[in-house]
């Protein structure tokens, strides 16, 4: 690695006083289990067993900066159901590192943002947004990671603002969805080659309608990390992408670390 590499960190703090979790899943929660000293929490009064500090957290595999493996939204190839295939029985633990990385193009939409918005629905990224992206920057090559950067980020706040990144849009539909690419974006995106696609906002799913861009994408074995942050950060290509998520057996995705490395010009 140069000296002169920047290593630039994509990912949100996880922290039950931050919108980390999905509005209709388990909240993230920490606890101490262990401390230097006796201590009153809220959770009771925690007796000190040995000098040292440990806690335990009770986390959603699809909290914080996180990815998802296929099935997250694709049946086991036994279960006879609608999209089953073999990748429904591909866990996330059985998901190659190599597919989580590579170099990055960072395509901005977060002009999609603008304008007048309907609360709780989402506006979409499309294949001729990608296009003008393209005829800017040139052709997106197989095997890059495609980085959707919305701005979405800026919502990821601690209090009331932070209802707008993601319960505002599906619980209480009172504010405007992130920007998301519709299933034909992400069907253009598979065909090019790209394996991995990151977003900084909650869901490469639209806010009024996720399910169709995961189906088609996770479907055709493509790896999707999503709150991801600091996208602007990077520039529109040559920095290198790498997501490393925690290992566990039977996951359907879960939670790590995203990183670029960024050589500046």
């Amino acid at each position: 690695m140069s000296e002169q590499t920047i290593i630039v960190d994509l990912s949100v703090t996880v922290d039950a006083d931050l919108p980390s979790a999905w509005p209709f899943h388990m909240p993230f929660s920490a606890k101490v289990w262990n401390y230097y000293a006796d201590l009153d929490e809220r959770q009771g009064h925690i007796s000190s067993y040995a000098p040292y500090q440990t806690r335990y957290w009770i986390i959603d595999e699809h909290c914080g900066t996180h990815f998802d493996a296929p099935p997250h939204f694709i049946p086991p190839s036994d279960s006879n159901l609608p999209w089953a295939s073999e990748l429904g029985d591909q866990t996330g633990n059985h998901v190659p590192l190599e597919d989580l990385c590579g170099p990055a193009v960072c395509l901005n939409m977060a002009f999609l943002s603008e304008g007048e918005q309907v609360g709780g629905v989402s506006p979409w990224i499309t294949v001729e947004h990608i296009r003008a992206w393209e005829q800017a920057h040139g052709e997106i090559a197989p095997g890059a990671v495609v980085l959707l950067r919305t701005g979405w980020d800026r919502f990821y706040v601690r209090g009331e603002g932070g209802q707008r990144y993601a319960s505002g849009p599906l619980v209480y539909q009172s504010t405007p969805g992130w920007p998301a690419p519709d299933a034909d974006a992400v069907i253009y995106l598979h065909d090019k080659g790209v394996r991995c696609l990151g977003i900084d906002a909650p869901s490469i799913g639209a806010a009024h309608d996720g399910v169709p861009a995961h189906q088609e994408g996770l479907s055709r074995g493509m790896r999707y990390v999503e709150m991801l942050a600091d996208l602007d950060r990077l520039p529109a290509t040559g920095a290198w992408f790498i997501f490393l998520p925690v290992k566990v057996a039977g996951s359907t995705g879960g939670p790590g670390r995203a990183a670029a490395f960024v050589v500046p010009q």
